[in-house]
């Protein structure tokens, strides 16, 4: 058994309530410094923010096209070009290419000047005008709304979402400075000339692209009400009311639309494509309200993070490289797409109202029927006085072709 000296122990140097007070400060200290700095910190300039967010939108682009070229590079150093053998027994009629259509419409886009468009502004301003009269005396957008925001993508912990104000302004878009600019199969623009072959623009996915200006300064409000809810560690655990609106108080960018024709082999229609460009500006307005009784209002990190979200929900869908693609419908005049008079109303001197001429309009069958139900009336009418002259209670009558103030006895 061995008799050498126990160790000594070493004393820890908090005791347990010393080392329960540290901890529970730097809980506070982290929980103040988290309040102060994530959910109450200033939130950068609306300018600061908008130049970030458009230079991460403009590298996004650039490093797109530079994959695009560079595709495009390796495909013709492997021979991979866009020729295809033409078929020598069907006869095509000439293809209308860039060159000619530029020359026939006569727009030179070197030397065209950029375009107004009041008329186009005033035909946008009617149509936004009737679609607001028209909200006004339908929910058919607040229930669209409605189900779109409680859609089956919605979190479990968040509860119902209710729309409690939706505004859709009072001022119109200006489209402004419109202008024709030749672009590639990819969208990417060619130059400020027509540096490609005129007759091969066709088959190579040239097309024309019309660019303008877009400006907005309105206040488009959507506010909504829902709860938060805490199902950990046991469901329902809390429950925090948040009230959230949304204005979108400016919008300016420029607009791109173009046409892809047809393509009668593949059974494709006619396409409209349109997106904004890289360098547009999007300004939000947000205002919040979390609890029930003690309430914060305004917290600018919930801003921005609403503010980041719709800026993303924005670039996936229409913003280039990416654009939204719309079949157009046929053309061609159709009678069963026909409105108007009807045929014939406007031979006399005058006209007619259009319910006034579906009376006149009778099948000649028709009149016919009339008219052997109508002789058919007179008959049985005639009979019947016969019948009443022969058999009433006077004897005498009329004999055929005899005076009217004659009378013959046939007693």
């Amino acid at each position: 058994m061995s008799t050498g000296p126990c160790p000594v122990q070493t004393e820890p140097t908090l005791s347990f309530t010393q080392g329960f007070i540290v901890g529970q400060i730097s809980v506070v200290v982290i929980l103040a410094a988290f309040i102060k700095f994530f959910i109450f910190g200033d939130p950068p300039s609306p300018d600061v923010t908008a130049s970030l967010r458009a230079t991460e939108r403009r590298s996004r682009t650039l490093a797109h096209k530079q994959s695009l070229l560079t595709l495009r590079s390796q495909g013709h150093r492997h021979g991979q070009g866009l020729t295809r053998k033409k078929s020598t027994v069907l006869r095509s009629p000439p293809a209308l290419t860039i060159g000619s259509i530029l020359s026939k419409t006569y727009y030179n886009v070197d030397s065209h000047q950029p375009e107004s468009l009041d008329w186009f502004n005033v035909l946008v301003g009617q149509t936004i005008a009737q679609f607001r009269s028209d909200a006004q005396h339908d929910d058919a957008i607040l229930n669209s709304l409605t189900k779109a925001l409680n859609g089956t993508s919605r979190p479990d912990f968040i509860d119902e979402i209710r729309v409690t104000e939706l505004s859709l302004g009072d001022d119109f878009p200006i489209f402004s400075n419109c202008r024709i600019i030749p672009v590639d199969e990819d969208g990417i623009s060619i130059g400020a000339g027509l540096r490609c072959d005129p007759t091969t623009a066709a088959r190579d996915g040239t097309r024309l692209q019309a660019r303008m200006d877009v400006d907005l300064s309105d206040m488009l409000t959507l506010a909504v009400e829902t709860k938060l809810l805490l199902n950990y560690p046991k469901k329902l655990s809390a429950i925090l009311p948040v009230a959230l609106a949304v204005s979108v108080v400016r919008f300016s960018g420029t607009l791109s639309i173009s046409f892809i024709p047809s393509n009668p082999s593949q059974s494709t229609p006619a396409m409209m494509t349109f997106n904004f460009l890289d360098d547009y500006r999007l300004d939000f307005s947000v205002r919040s309200l979390l609890g029930s009784r003690s309430r914060l209002q305004d917290v600018p990190k919930i801003a921005q993070l609403v503010e980041a979200r719709l800026h993303k929900w924005f670039d996936e869908r229409a913003v280039e490289p990416r654009f939204q693609e719309i079949a157009l419908p046929s053309l061609w005049p159709r009678k069963k797409n026909t409105r108007g008079p009807d045929d014939g109303m406007g031979d006399g001197p005058g006209s007619m109202s259009r319910t006034k001429g579906k009376e006149t309009e009778r099948d000649p069958r028709e009149d016919i029927r009339l008219k052997d139900s109508s002789d058919d009336v007179e008959l049985r009418d005639a009979s019947s006085i016969r019948r009443r002259r022969s058999w009433g209670e006077d004897d005498d009558y009329m004999m055929p072709g005899s005076l009217p103030s004659t009378r013959v006895d046939v007693r």
